[in-house]
């Protein structure tokens, strides 16, 4: 894939001169006597001179903070780089202290609920409220709160209630199964659960109430329960735990009280797909998490106390966190909780029109979706107050580019591409910059980002490993139950000792931004020839038959790699030879006649996790002769029976 020539979008002079990243370089002109004449002259001082970056961002967002720091970076090894020692500070410090009466902080929709919306005092007094609960348990700093909780406000008010008293937090999606999430929360051994007794997705309501009596009764260390607002019926759960109702805990209001914690005290453990063995409980910090949700928020999504702010997540992605990180900005979030899909594609532009969104985000395949379904979102909606629309979560085809231009009109676009492991994005919009289609606009500020050959030798304009070779502060503190950090090292300095090894390809483009060509470790080399696996979806689902599409590349020693490409195709039609060749001529055509699949085959669906990532490495090892069951776990998957069909062809297809 070549960077297009041609932008599709240019910002005015006004835009640029109102946005927040424009802001920041006034104030860094004014405060510390730095002019910078373009985004990139910007972008080299924040990795060149690292300290004065950070320290930048701290007195910028004006960050609160009950003792001030000794140090911006005593130590800046990778891992166990020390940042703000000495700082003392509460992640909800800098979100309560934008409450407005000029606003509201919160507005939410659901499958079966209308929109409503929470004002920033309801928010501080039910904050206040729920974690005065918490305390009367007991619950105190260090102690591990779960949630079993849908993309409500609810679940977001018992996030911010639980990291105001310094305890740490975790949270899975509804959606995921009953060994995914005991997989996750046995690992860090809560002591409270915050769940709910059933959903409604997809049309449908759920009753949850099983798994929720399952998920208590094998959590030991468990002692208090809150059950959140739910149509389901009541749950009985084991006479050991103390149980208490959304509702009773609300009708005893209090003032909050927030505990000020170190800057690398534990915010929440994350975690990452768990496709293969015991997911990575990943550790984040309160003060690190803080400064990269500000700079992201403001500074590479343009967002400010005047927007409203939705980005399409369930709980168990890290976008969730994300969306909850829009309120530090001071504005208001949106969030849905439902399938994007239900009643029809069109779901989530009527929410964008009815919520007045200036910013829309979701993952790629969203938007992939709707260029398929046809959908027109300016003919469902009233759009006129949409500025901006972000994606992630895989790379966004050159066609979703053009459709978004097609049917959203002159808006901002700004794909990113970060991940789950430090909680925020490594490449990024500019709102100062124009939109090349298939290419994010930057590497974000602070982060040192290059594309290394095998040697550790970085490329310029050529396909190569993604690398941060300087810490940021929303790196790991750690992984839970990783007392010498071994795995932590493994995860991610196992390559490139004292650099961060991503597992993505990506090149950089000579005007400086970045093209994202899949994950390095599911990498297609045929000839010699190195691509990732983005570059044949790219190809392949640009033809109207073809719903998704997985390749895989099987190298054997001693003879021919095998690359087999799965097909998933629209109702009712059926792989034959003429599709067959068309698929061919697309990827000689797009790509080269080198990539031309070995096996071409349908399947009814594409293995992906919940949230949404094709699983191309645990088919590969399937493929490869491992069964199912060693290489993937189906609580982690949005459609595990998918397995088994690719377990039949490993024992059918050519050896």
């Amino acid at each position: 894939m070549t960077a297009s020539e041609k932008p599709l979008w240019t910002p005015t002079p006004e835009r640029i001169q109102r946005s927040q990243l424009q802001r920041y370089m006034t104030w860094l002109k004014q405060e510390r006597g730095l002019d910078f004449a373009d985004y990139d002259a910007l972008w080299q001082w924040s990795v060149a001179d690292i300290r004065a970056f950070w320290a930048s961002m701290w007195d910028f967002f004006e960050i609160k903070a009950y003792k001030p720091y000794a140090q911006v970076l005593a130590d800046a090894r990778m891992p166990g780089a020390q940042w703000f020692s000495g700082a003392e500070l509460n992640y909800v410090d800098q979100i309560l202290r934008h409450e407005t009466t000029a606003r509201p902080a919160i507005l939410y929709a659901s499958e079966t609920e209308a929109m409503r919306e929470l004002s920033w005092a309801d928010l501080r007094q039910q904050v206040g409220a729920v974690a005065a609960h918490l305390r009367r348990r007991g619950i105190q700093r260090g102690d591990r709160v779960v949630a079993y909780a849908p993309n409500t406000p609810e679940t977001l008010i018992a996030f911010l209630a639980t990291v105001s008293l310094g305890a740490v937090w975790s949270i899975c999606a509804p959606d995921m199964g009953l060994q995914a999430v005991l997989d996750r929360f046995k690992q860090i051994e809560p002591v409270a659960l915050f769940a709910v007794e059933g959903v409604h997705y997809n049309g449908k309501p759920m009753d949850k109430r099983d798994m929720v009596r399952e998920i208590t009764g094998a959590l030991p260390s468990l002692r208090d329960v809150v059950l959140l607002p739910s149509k389901a019926e009541a749950v009985n759960l084991p006479a050991k735990l103390t149980v208490a109702r959304w509702a009773e805990i609300l009708a005893q209001p209090a003032a909050i009280q927030v505990e000020p914690v170190p800057f690398d005290h534990p915010l929440w453990v994350v975690y990452s797909s768990g496709t293969t063995g015991l997911p990575k409980p990943i550790v984040h910090g309160h003060g690190g998490i803080v400064l990269e949700m500000l700079k992201m928020m403001q500074l590479h999504n343009d967002i400010g106390p005047d927007d409203v702010f939705h980005w399409y997540s369930s709980t168990g992605w890290i976008m969730w966190n994300a969306q909850v990180g829009g309120l530090s900005t001071g504005a208001t979030i949106a969030i849905y909780d439902g399938s994007p899909a239900w009643p029809d594609w069109g779901r989530l532009w009527r929410f964008a029109g009815e919520a007045k969104l200036t910013f829309f985000g979701s993952g790629a395949a969203f938007y992939a979706s709707c260029l398929k379904a046809g959908i027109k979102p300016r003919d469902l909606a009233d759009l006129s107050a949409l500025r901006s629309v972000g994606s992630t979560g895989s790379p966004l085809s050159e066609d979703a580019y053009a459709w978004i231009y097609r049917e959203l009109g002159d808006i901002w676009l700004s794909p990113i591409s970060g991940g789950t492991d430090f909680a925020g994005a490594f490449v990024a919009g500019c709102v100062m910059l124009p939109v090349y289609a298939g290419e994010m606009q930057v590497r974000c500020l602070g982060a040192d980002i290059q594309a290394y050959d095998e040697a550790g030798k970085p490329l310029v304009d050529d396909v190569g490993e993604l690398v941060c070779v300087q810490p940021l502060p929303s790196m790991p503190l750690y992984l839970w139950n990783d007392p010498d950090g071994e795995r932590y090292k493994g995860s991610y300095f196992d390559v490139y000792p004292g650099i961060w090894r991503h597992g993505d390809w990506i090149r950089i483009t000579p005007r400086g931004g970045s093209i994202i060509y899949g994950r390095s470790d599911a990498t297609i080399n045929r000839l010699g020839l190195r691509l990732g696996t983005a570059e044949i979806y790219r190809a392949v689902e640009e033809l109207p038959e073809i719903l998704d599409s997985l390749v895989i590349d099987l190298e054997y020693l001693g003879r021919e790699s095998f690359m087999p490409l799965f097909v998933a195709l629209r109702d009712g039609l059926l792989l034959d030879d003429a599709l067959k060749q068309r698929i061919n001529q697309a990827i000689r055509d797009a790509v080269s006649a080198r990539f031309i699949p070995s096996d071409i085959q349908q399947v009814a669906e594409v293995p992906r996790t919940l949230s949404g990532k094709k699983l191309e490495v645990p088919v590969k090892k399937i493929l490869l002769g491992q069964p199912p069951e060693k290489v993937a776990n189906p609580g982690a998957m949005s459609n595990p029976a998918s397995l088994a069909w690719f377990a039949d062809y490993a024992q059918r297809m050519p050896k």
